[in-house]
């Protein structure tokens, strides 16, 4: 009654769907008379379940099941809007034979990151000559390869795509260009100095660029119907040139829908633009914003008061914002937009960040008391990023007997995503904690301090107490209101990650490690209490001190059961790795784990390494960081024969060059047949070559995985998720 096509496909961790419904078909014939078989269900409940089957398996596998699952494979529900991003093991002549099939029904197509499909593939888009809307960034299209399938979809409203080296829009046919004149939403990936096709978009309602590397001339685009426009850039003067000659149009004339403007620029001193206060006073009479992000050199205070007045904005960002934050919120809490709860999405990073001194005042840290009435205006609030903040409970001045940020937090009930900085979980410092902050008020005598021992330090209860012993009252009651978080980012002060950007990555205002005290605190505990997230999914931890053994880590592993993404960096000491073990254990407990970011100086990713995390069976991306690691090869190689479904490991630690090169070559040599996706990329991490390295690396990995950054609050048209 069914045939199963092509068994390789039977590698995705969604394959049991298939053989539970083929199953389904063939024992109903033996089930007694009284019992309900899967014919006795609703197409509706068939539709429902099918849904969360990838369209590769759904058309190719589950079609041919029985008649009745064949009809229902092909319904137009389940075929009009189509993703194949993260198919990994659907090679090229899988995806000719899926287009084929869907020509005739899908209206809304995305292979967003299919970095491994042939520019040759990419033309069998032309086959689905109703799409509407197009994203195949990530994916190899020339212009020439643009042009025809620009020819060939005379629907299109909406694209996406990468503007590669070589691109010319000369190139495009006069079709091309009839169809880009008709597009409503653009969006490019900039990766060469070229407007892409901007030019020739003469109806644009919403634009959105993402510059890696470039400068241009052109002539300057015009955006006449303008609704939304999104800039993220790389670090580099020339992005930043670049994006304001394409804003060069907004100093003439602001577009009068504009209602999503976000940009987003890296590095401590963005080039300001003059045209920002004209464009705040547009969005302010506009009254219909949306989202808004702006770098902290284009606005003041009294021109954010003015973009935010009369207006219900859903998604917000001011990170690395100093200047902006009483502005902030004064704006949410008395008035300043007309709805505030209609906010979704809020990003305060770095908002009272300063230059870290040998005193922290009480202004420069967040205020629980304001929190709570945060919580009260803006209750709808579901993303919230509190990175590189500060906050000091209990003994600092103004604030004894405060209520604990942790229980202003909780009063945002629909809390789904959190980014805190870890002394926001501290509930105070006892004698002990006060005696260490004392030796590090000033950096003339921090030289003369004996340098630690390597390895653990001599046991002493007063400071087992105070570090890891530290009460977690404030923890516990947060998560006993957020009982909704799916995803969790702790991240200490002193925090900066050891696998460089695009560029040297600017450190001047990171504060040393260990710095605050209260940071310090959190350990073992806090972490243990973590477990009463039974609905976490995603959890990131860095640049937490206070970790000794990595007890906690087991303890939340084991009730967590459903956690997809774990990111741990530079937890406990930095001149050995005191809990490995723990770590084993944990690993061993993540059957569910698919992607895994590990980040430690002393990492050993041996043979044990290995066989832990291979029990994490579902695993697809996994990447190791260490400046002093090593690692077994052979292991490596058997690690990737047992987790059939890992497309990428990066690994960047230590070793020789032609050592990380074979390993390389061998397992891009054994398994790429099987996993067309494949992304393997082993590099000593000190080689002065591994910026042109990480150049290579396909960029929906390098946003999502291999660089670190907070996946919270991020806006919406510029997440890398």
């Amino acid at each position: 009654t069914f045939n199963l096509l092509r068994p390789k496909l039977f590698h995705t961790p969604l394959t049991n769907t298939v053989y539970c419904l083929a199953q389904a078909v063939c024992d109903e014939d033996t089930l007694s008379s009284s019992s309900v078989g899967m014919s006795d269900l609703s197409d509706e409940i068939l539709l429902c379940i099918l849904r969360h089957i990838p369209v590769c398996d759904l058309l190719l596998n589950v079609a041919n099941v029985c008649q009745k699952l064949n009809t229902l494979c092909h319904d137009k529900t389940l075929l009009t809007n189509v993703s194949l991003s993260e198919d990994y093991w659907a090679d090229d002549s899988l995806v000719r034979r899926i287009l084929k099939q869907l020509a005739n029904h899908v209206q809304s197509l995305s292979l967003n990151g299919c970095y491994w499909l042939s520019g040759s593939t990419m033309e069998h888009i032309a086959r689905c000559r109703g799409v509407t809307h197009l994203d195949v960034t990530g994916c190899r299209i020339t212009s020439l390869r643009l042009s025809r399938l620009l020819s060939s979809l005379a629907s299109l409203k909406s694209l996406a795509f990468d503007v590669t080296p070589g691109f010319n829009s000369a190139q495009l046919s006069s079709e091309a260009v009839d169809a880009l004149s008709r597009l409503s939403e653009l969006r490019q990936m900039l990766l060469t100095p070229s407007y892409g096709v901007v030019p020739c978009c003469a109806q644009l309602q919403g634009v959105g660029v993402c510059c890696q590397l470039m400068v241009g001339q052109s002539s300057v685009p015009h955006y006449k119907q303008l609704e939304e426009f999104t800039a993220r850039l790389a670090p580099g003067e020339v992005n930043q040139t670049l994006l304001l000659l394409y804003l060069a149009v907004f100093s003439v004339n602001v577009p009068k829908h504009l209602r999503v403007f976000l940009v987003s620029i890296p590095g401590p001193n963005p080039a300001p633009w003059p045209a920002a206060p004209s464009v705040a006073q547009s969005l302010g009479e506009r009254g219909d914003l949306v989202a808004l992000q702006l770098p902290r050199s284009w606005l003041d205070s009294a021109s954010l008061k003015q973009a935010l007045e009369g207006n219900s904005p859903k998604h917000l960002s001011f990170s690395r914002c100093p200047a902006l934050w009483p502005q902030v919120f004064q704006s949410l809490l008395n008035g300043g937009v007309r709805d505030a709860t209609q906010l979704v999405s809020l990003n305060l990073s770095g908002i009272n960040h300063v230059p870290y001194s040998e005193c922290r005042i009480v202004e420069d840290q967040l205020a629980a008391g304001t929190m709570s009435q945060l919580a009260d205006s803006c209750s709808n609030i579901k993303y919230l990023n509190l990175m590189h903040t500060h906050y000091h409970h209990e003994n600092s001045p103004g604030l004894e007997g405060e209520t604990h940020l942790c229980a202003s937090l909780a009063k945002f009930r629909h809390l789904l995503s959190l980014t805190l900085p870890a002394c926001a979980l501290s509930d105070g410092l006892n004698t002990n904690h006060t005696q260490m902050q004392n030796t590090h008020l000033s950096p003339l005598f921090q030289g003369l301090k004996k340098v630690p021992r390597v390895g653990l330090q001599n046991y002493k209860a007063a400071s087992e107490s105070s570090v890891s012993g530290d009460s977690t009252s404030g923890l516990a009651l947060l998560l006993a209101g957020c009982l909704f978080l799916e995803t969790f980012e702790l991240i200490g002060p002193g925090f900066a990650s050891t696998l460089p950007r695009l560029e040297p990555c600017t450190r001047a205002s990171v504060e040393p490690r260990g710095m605050c005290a209260w940071a310090r605190g959190i350990g073992d505990a806090h972490l243990a209490v973590l477990e009463a997230l039974p609905q976490l999914r995603r959890l990131t931890l860095a640049g937490l001190p206070g970790v000794l053994r990595g007890t906690g880590l087991v303890q939340l592993a084991k009730q967590c059961r459903d956690l997809r993404v774990l990111s741990l960096a530079n937890l406990g000491s930095l001149k050995t790795m005191n809990y490995t073990a723990a770590l084993l254990d944990t690993l061993k407990q993540c059957t569910q784990l698919q992607e895994l970011r590990l980040e430690q100086p002393y990492l050993n990713a041996n043979a044990s390494f290995f066989e832990a995390l291979s029990c994490c069976s579902r695993l697809q991306r996994v990447c190791l960081i260490s400046r002093c690691g090593t690692f077994d090869p052979s292991a490596t190689e058997t690690f990737m024969e047992r987790c059939c479904h890992v497309v990428m490991c990066h690994m960047f630690m230590g070793g020789t060059l032609v050592m990380c090169r074979t390993l390389q070559k061998a397992l891009l040599d054994r398994f790429s047949a099987e996993r067309p996706a494949l992304s393997v990329v082993i590099y000593p991490l000190q080689h002065e070559d591994l910026p042109s390295v990480i150049r290579e690396i396909p960029l929906t990995l390098l946003d999502r995985i291999t660089l670190f950054q907070s996946h919270v609050a991020q806006p919406p048209h510029l997440s890398p998720l």
